[in-house]
């Protein structure tokens, strides 16, 4: 009997030890989440720049990080503002609302853009705003959520669209360069503009330096090293300085911005005090990567060198910051792209026997309403256009009775006859989502809310110009990759090949901060 007691007694002991043994070993959840967004960031490019880089920045990430060579958006034809409304929710614009940067309001029959709200004033810029029409919850959200408000959220970018999708609906603050002033604003929506950022504001203000700024290359590699055709032997290096009167929009689209995006993010984690303690808090950067001023790469082909070399800088500038900071057992860097969509150059591809041309939408809008007309009688039934999208005056079909798939249906007839035309895809269409191959992506990017009634898709090599508005966009679908990077909190190093969708970030990080998903993320996490 004595001897069964003990042996009950020693499994229980083992049993104990094992059980505690295994609680030591769960994963560490991490301090402090680094969310880094560059915009443009290509696979292509990343690779055949590498002769440019050091060890510590883009080299880190691929040989300590879980490095997807292949990601891409869930829908068709991101921007900044729907990449990032995507990355955050874990969802396409179909769910979260943000189609793109603007859309047409059916109420009041004009463009609004995506994080426009004049319920909130802008601090230190004239520009009203807040996340009003990101229709559902962020990671940044649901983080708040889990801790009751303790985490800290913010979110730093050279533009307004990405600093605010990127700080969600919960976050602390969200910070923006103004285009007019150069500083950093944000809105009244968030909390009072900190102290801190205010005494940044005075001693390190950008626009107290902007004249000084001289961008050139950064060193003789970038000089010497001839990727593109254009940036040959016989290219000087170039030099531009910011004095215009846009020389705060001029300075955005340069790889210099990044430094200030670091600057201000450095400043940030010291005041703000991110990622020392148990709650976990998030901090969203967006960085830029696109070509110099928008214009073409052809033409530009040495700034775009430069600026995937400053990027490893400044990347690598930040790991180590952070690294000593916080520390990188305790910090998840995630790091990707917006996609690709900056300019391509207009040149004239007929010289070269390519099939193009010029589509206006403008008098595909005009054509559109002479043919209703002739078909239902005087009236104005096309609203407006905007990008390829045309918006149908629905009031007065309802109030004329008609028939909105009969109407819808003859519109698509009769676009998909001009030229330069590929396809047309009508709301309808659109929401059955069948019959043709590849439409999901396209119906991802639909919102019933704000997406126009008509989809133009324009032919390859065309050109999509709107007269009123005075942009144009050449039309390519090529396939273009970026990466997806994890680093640090224990992530072990591969290099996995099979595309993934960027709408898998979101619930990944929440698996790894043991939170909820944002509430209309209906995808699985990565597995690292």
């Amino acid at each position: 009997m004595a001897v069964n007691k003990y042996r009950l007694l020693s499994s229980l002991i083992v049993l104990l030890a094992v059980t505690g043994s295994n609680a030591q070993d769960a994963p560490q959840v991490p301090s402090l989440v680094v969310n880094i967004v560059i915009d443009q960031l290509r696979s292509d490019y990343l690779d055949a720049f590498t002769p440019l880089y050091g060890q510590r920045g883009f080299q880190r990430l691929k040989e300590q990080g879980r490095f997807y060579s292949q990601a891409e958006y869930p829908f068709s034809s991101p921007d900044q503002a729907s990449a990032m409304a995507c990355l955050m929710t874990g969802t396409s614009p179909y769910a979260n609302g943000i189609v793109g940067d603007r859309w047409l309001d059916r109420q009041t029959l004009r463009p609004v853009f995506c994080v426009d709200d004049e319920t909130y004033p802008g601090i230190l810029t004239d520009e009203k705003s807040s996340p009003k029409h990101l229709a559902v919850s962020t990671i940044g959200d649901e983080l708040k959520v889990s801790s009751e408000g303790k985490s800290l959220v913010y979110s730093i970018a050279p533009t307004r669209e990405a600093a605010i999708l990127g700080a969600g609906h919960a976050g602390n603050g969200a910070f923006w360069l103004d285009d007019w002033t150069g500083r950093w604003a944000t809105t009244c929506y968030y909390d009072n503009y900190p102290e801190w950022a205010t005494e940044y504001d005075k001693l390190s203000s950008l626009e107290d330096r902007i004249g000084d700024i001289h961008y050139e290359p950064l060193n003789e590699q970038v000089v010497n090293f001839h990727y593109f055709v254009s940036t040959g032997a016989k290219v000087k290096p170039f030099s531009h300085k910011f004095k215009s009167g846009r020389k705060f929009r001029e300075f955005k689209a340069t790889a210099c911005v990044n430094d200030e995006v670091n600057l201000f993010a450095k400043h940030t984690i010291e005041k703000a005090g991110l990622g020392t303690d148990a709650v976990t808090d998030l901090l969203t950067l967006t960085y830029y990567a696109g070509t110099y001023d928008h214009q073409s790469a052809i033409g530009y082909g040495m700034e775009m060198q430069d600026t995937y070399a400053r990027l490893d800088r400044q990347l690598e500038e930040l790991f180590d910051f952070i690294d000593e900071k916080v520390g990188s057992d305790k910090t998840l860097f995630v790091v990707t792209s917006t996609g690709y969509f900056d300019s391509e150059e207009m040149m004239d591809l007929s010289k070269y026997r390519i099939p193009t041309g010029v589509f206006s939408i403008t008098k595909a809008q005009a054509l559109l309403n002479m043919y209703l007309i002739a078909v239902y009688g005087q009236g104005n039934y096309v609203e407006t256009a905007i990008d390829n999208q045309l918006y149908l005056n629905l009031k007065l079909i309802e109030n004329r009775n008609l028939n909105l798939t009969e109407v819808l249906d003859r519109c698509s007839a009769f676009l998909i006859q001009l030229s330069g035309v590929k396809d047309v895809y009508t709301s309808q269409r659109l929401a059955l989502g069948a019959g043709t191959p590849g439409i999901s992506k396209l119906r991802n990017a639909y919102n019933p809310r704000c997406s126009g009634d008509i989809l133009i898709q324009v032919s390859p090599g065309w050109v999509l110009k709107n007269e009123e508005t005075h942009d144009q966009s050449l039309s390519r679908e090529s396939y273009l990759s970026f990466p997806l990077f994890f680093l640090g909190a224990g992530i072990v190093p591969e290099k996995v090949r099979i595309p993934v969708s960027i709408d898998q970030v979101a619930p990944t990080i929440a698996q790894t901060l043991r939170i909820r998903a944002p509430n209309a993320c209906p995808q699985a996490p990565l597995n690292y």
